[in-house]
């Protein structure tokens, strides 16, 4: 590449650099999420089984579980490397937005970019260990090759089309959502141009690919698609999941599963959370979504398209009873591109420098929040970003054990109780080790003394009646919605970590 080439892209390059080291520093400065232990438990089950198999009921593709057990293969447990397959995936979404400059020119996919680097949510969620980075990776690129394939009609947009939807299927359940919402966009679309055509009109361009084409890219979307929903081939009969488990994902999205947004409720079905969240953090994306009102009148056919499809599939998940916060970063890049179209037609007919006086305060607000929210604020419960994240009060228990268990030969042999109704993410923590037992409350363990014990408070009574050994006690929150815990830490094991006098001591003991 020339050095003219290399300084024309130097803004797109700048653009990659923040969001990679938005999305990398200090990566592992947050907890793992619940979810996160979910997930990567899932990966654990992977190297115990040999595969992953699929659980429908989980309305999760396998596709990130397989990019975990990956990464954790390759660098071991480390909360980093749990993340590393997310941060991936969001940052190759930035990259993915900035190649829109093939359809909308590079001012606009380069503001669109920049919005999706220094995004909150997509930092925040960016940096998690879930799906929602892979999904909108793979919706961006269906997207592209739409896009592509009506525009040019080539072979290349073939396969970014088909790599799209089948990264969607591979990722989570709601691809039927974002395509249907797609597939509703572009019919709407025909049916306004003939009330008010669009200039100009884009007329979808003369198809390049071959009947050949066609198989050879629905043959590779098939195939992966039967490759990991199988098991690697071990396991056919969980194909069936591919349909049954929309039964379980209706239930949920109908039943919310707790994550009700009640009080944003409007008329009917109607809710106004996401936006709500937009204008608390992504004021781009907000201004995108109010700039979606230029495409009612006479515009580009292609805006116009991005612009129904962006607000439908907005006003879908509104209507959905299910919210979480993270199903926000599947909605708002479509506004980027909004954004962009309407202040590039702007700049056609205003000084550039009034533009960037709207869009750099837009940027500059959302890059504050984003830094205060991903390196000072990223377990404060009044940040509804923040939602059931574990409290960096685990590390209370997690250091010493784990730093005892890597400073001894056997020190994953250390036995552990861990007493709690809901404990994720320490299984996934505390992996490595094995000889923890996990136990709800209506089951208590037959044998309490063990190297660690952890309860809720509640229990603590119950549990310090059955102790025969001196301990270690001492508090600490797991996450918002959960009693207070108690971990003990027994004294021959952690004396020479923790140092001075057991906070529990057995009758006996104490009596002397």
């Amino acid at each position: 590449m020339s050095y003219r080439a290399i300084r024309d892209r130097l803004p797109e390059i700048a653009i990659l650099a923040a969001a990679i080291f938005l999305r990398c520093w200090l990566v592992e400065i947050k907890p793992p999420h619940f979810d996160e232990g979910i997930n990567g438990w899932f990966a654990d089950q992977m190297t115990a089984n040999g595969y992953y198999r699929y659980d429908p009921t989980n309305y999760h593709g396998p596709l990130h579980f397989y990019a975990v057990f990956l990464s954790q293969t390759l660098f071991g447990r480390e909360v980093w490397a749990l993340r590393l397959p997310a941060v991936l995936a969001s940052i190759l979404s930035v990259w993915a937005i900035l190649r829109f400059r093939e359809f909308f020119g590079l001012g606009v996919s380069r503001l669109a970019g920049l919005a999706m680097a220094i995004s909150p949510a997509f930092i925040f969620y960016g940096r998690y260990s879930i799906h929602e980075s892979w999904q909108v990776l793979f919706s961006i690129l269906l997207l592209h090759g739409l896009l592509g394939l009506w525009q040019t009609g080539t072979r290349r947009h073939l396969f970014i089309l088909a790599t799209g939807v089948t990264g969607m299927i591979l990722t989570k359940e709601t691809y039927v959502l974002h395509i249907g919402c797609m597939a509703i966009a572009a019919m709407s679309l025909w049916i306004y141009q003939m009330i008010v055509p669009s200039r100009p009109i884009w007329p979808i361009a003369r198809q390049q690919w071959t009947r050949d084409d066609a198989i050879l890219a629905g043959g590779a979307s098939v195939l992966a698609i039967v490759f990991f929903y199988s098991g690697t081939f071990r396991d056919f009969r969980s194909l069936s999941g591919l349909y049954e488990t929309f039964r379980a994902w209706v239930a949920t999205g109908v039943d919310s599963g707790g994550h009700e947004k009640t009080s944003y409720d409007l008329a009917g079905p109607l809710n106004w959370y996401w936006v709500y969240l937009m204008a608390r953090y992504e004021w781009p994306a907000l201004a995108g979504l109010v700039a979606c009102l230029r495409y009612v009148f006479p515009s580009d056919a292609r805006y116009r398209y991005t612009a129904i499809m962006a607000g439908g599939t907005l006003l879908a998940y509104s209507i959905i009873p299910y919210k979480t916060p993270w199903c926000l970063i599947s909605m708002l890049w479509p506004f980027y591109l909004i954004l962009g179209g309407v202040v590039r037609e702007w700049a056609g007919r205003a000084a550039r420098d009034r533009v960037w006086l709207t869009a750099a305060p837009l940027l500059t607000a959302s890059l504050y929040m984003a830094i205060q929210l991903n390196f000072f604020r990223f377990t404060d419960d009044s940040e509804p970003y923040v939602y059931v994240q574990t409290y960096k009060d685990i590390e209370r228990l997690t250091v010493p054990i784990l730093n005892l268990a890597k400073s001894e030969p056997d020190g994953f042999q250390l036995e552990g109780v861990i007493m709690l109704d809901s404990y994720y993410p320490l299984p996934w923590i505390f992996g490595d080790f094995t000889r923890i037992g996990y136990f709800k409350k209506d089951s208590p363990p037959a044998q309490w003394d063990a190297d660690f014990v952890v309860t809720e408070a509640t229990d603590a009574a119950k549990a310090e009646s059955q102790f025969k050994d001196s301990y270690y006690k001492f508090p600490f929150r797991l996450r918002s919605g959960q009693e207070e815990c108690v971990a003990y830490l027994a004294a021959r094991k952690f004396s020479h970590i923790l140092g001075g006098e057991p906070d529990i001591k057995p009758a006996t003991e104490a009596a002397q």
